[in-house]
Order: structure tokens, then sequence, then C-alpha cells
């Protein structure tokens, strides 16, 4: 085990050859955060350096603004056997996809987490569930390399913060101080948060009351403390944007009866992937691994195939074992 992960790591980047880093599939502000900056401060100091992410073949829109300099690739362009290989965000390596075989071909590997689920993989490993977002580690390793805080990395920092923190609403004082010291690099945070959150296509209107219409709460849930649900179809799925499809946790998880919220998004044909939420009383990360997946107490998800009635039996099931 690495004594000193944050200064093995600028150590490494500082004197790589060429770096490849990855985010998650489905990649969100803070893994993408995480990786463009490190990429960006990287390519700053005339490092090669590509992120890359497994799936969707686009990335997400509401964040194409912060890859200011081109450097996310498709997984076509990432090297068989990466010389520095950097995994961002991901809870474990199946949530790098197909590239998830690059940690087995790469000469060393980087691993930036803040997920109590994480098992732990990599040569050097930065993982810290105390951190609010991983981007708080990326900027560790920021300062470590002694890179300066230029502000489109300061911008990639501060969506991965915002985002992770729930509009820093759960952001402690240290994350705090992060983002005033984003904001004096130069960031404006309405122009960095409003494509990714607050701005949807009017069609969305329509499709997203349907799909709160057929929400169910149910009270006797979670230990009596309540469980609402709700599910967006494979047709919304794929005619909408990621930034609407996973908006919808954001308003679910708003109602006051319930302690926990869960999204159930059809991927597949009999494939769902979910977002779960908690006021805190119930560890929702629990009750995702209980599922195959992970995540933090308040914030969990889980990939799983079956029917949707199947689905929510098994997400019940899951609830009561921890609540009971």
């Amino acid at each position: 085990m690495v004594a000193d992960p944050v200064r093995a790591a600028a150590a490494l980047l500082s004197e790589a050859q060429d770096v490849t880093l990855l985010a998650h599939v489905q990649p969100d502000a803070d893994s993408l955060g995480s990786a463009l900056a490190l990429a960006i401060s990287l390519h700053r100091l005339d490092i090669p350096a590509r992120v890359a992410f497994a799936a969707p073949e686009a990335m997400p829109e509401g964040l194409r603004r912060l890859d200011v300099h081109g450097l996310v690739v498709p997984p076509s362009e990432v090297p068989a056997r990466p010389d520095v290989l950097v995994s961002c965000d991901a809870a474990e390596p199946s949530r790098l996809g197909d590239l998830a075989d690059r940690l087995d071909t790469s000469r060393a590997v980087v691993m930036l987490d803040h997920h109590v689920s994480n098992p732990g993989f990599g040569d050097v490993r930065i993982l810290d569930p105390d951190a609010e977002a991983t981007v708080v580690l990326a900027h560790r390793v920021l300062v470590a390399m002694g890179a300066p805080l230029h502000v489109d990395v300061a911008r990639c920092l501060y969506a991965g913060l915002y985002m992770d923190t729930g509009g820093l609403r759960r952001a402690g004082t240290g994350a705090l101080r992060l983002a005033a010291r984003l904001v004096a690099a130069g960031v404006d945070g309405d122009a960095v948060v409003r494509p990714i959150m607050n701005s949807h296509p009017y069609g969305w209107l329509a499709a997203l009351g349907t799909i709160l219409g057929a929400a169910v709460l149910e009270p006797d849930e979670a230990g009596g403390r309540g469980l609402v649900h709700a599910a967006v179809l494979a047709g919304d799925v794929e005619r909408f944007r990621q930034e609407e499809v996973d908006s919808v946790i954001d308003v679910v998880s708003t109602t006051a009866e319930a302690e926990v919220a869960v999204v159930l998004k059809q991927v597949g044909e009999r494939r769902w992937s979910s977002s779960m939420r908690s006021l805190g009383a119930v560890d929702v990360a629990a009750v995702a691994g209980r599922l195959g997946g992970g995540g933090h107490r308040g914030a969990a998800g889980f990939t799983r195939d079956g029917t949707l009635d199947e689905i929510r039996d098994e997400v019940r099931n899951a609830l009561r074992a921890e609540t009971r």
C-alpha cells in the first residue's frame, strides 16, 4: 500500500509520457469533471492526455463545454496498453464498462474515488469516502503537482463539486472553501451549472408530468419512513438526453412523506438502471449493495435485469432487509 497516495499520484502524472483518464459509464459531472481537470492540467504541461468512457457513445451535452481542448476521445482511441491510467469516480472496476480491461494492461493505474462501497483497486489508490466528490481528490493531486488553477480546470472541478453536493447543500467547510477558491479563479457558477441541470427542452415538461403522475408512494416501506418510486421507460430514455432522465430523481426525492426515493430507468429490454436517494436515516448504499450496486449513504444506485415489477419487488425486499 502506498504511504502517501496523493503525492505518489502527483509524481506519477508529472513524470508520465502519456496519460489516459477514464470516467465511468454514463459519466456525470463529478466523473468527467475530475478526469478533465487533470487532463487539461496535463495538457497545459505538454504531457499527452486523453479522457474517455465506455458508454454512451456521445458526451453528455450539458458537459461538452468543459472539454475546451477536445481531450475527450471515443473508446476506440484508447490505447490497448496505456502508459498511465487514471480511473475517476468509478466505485468498482466494472463501472468502467468495456474499458475495464485497461486496468490489467496499463503500466501504472491511479484510482480516484470517494464511494464507501469501493473495494479498492489500482497501483495508487486515492480513496476517501469522507470527500464530498471525486473532484476534491483531483484537486488534491493538482495541488501536489504544483499545477496552476487555470479557469478551464476550475470549471471542471466546480461542476463536479456542485452536482455531487446537491448544489453545495451537502458541502462541508472544506468543500465550501474549495468552491470559493474556484469562483475566485474565475468560475461563473451559473454558466457552468445551467447547461447541466437547469436547461431542458420544452417536450420534456409533458414527459416529466407523465412520469411523476405515475409515481407511487408506499408510506409503510423503509421501516415505516416511506418509499416513493417512479420509472422512466425506454421510450423516454431514448428520446431525451441523459441530463433529463437523470434529473427525475431530484424531483421525486423531494417527496415529504418518503425517506427513500428510487427512480428506475429502462436502459434495455429487461435492464434497469437506478438512482436512489435517502434523507439519511436509511443507508441506500447498503440497499444498492444487496442488488449489485453501491454508492453513498444518501445517494446510490444499481443496474439489474428483470421486469419493472420484479425490480420493484427486489428493491422493497432489499430495503426491508436493511430497515427491519
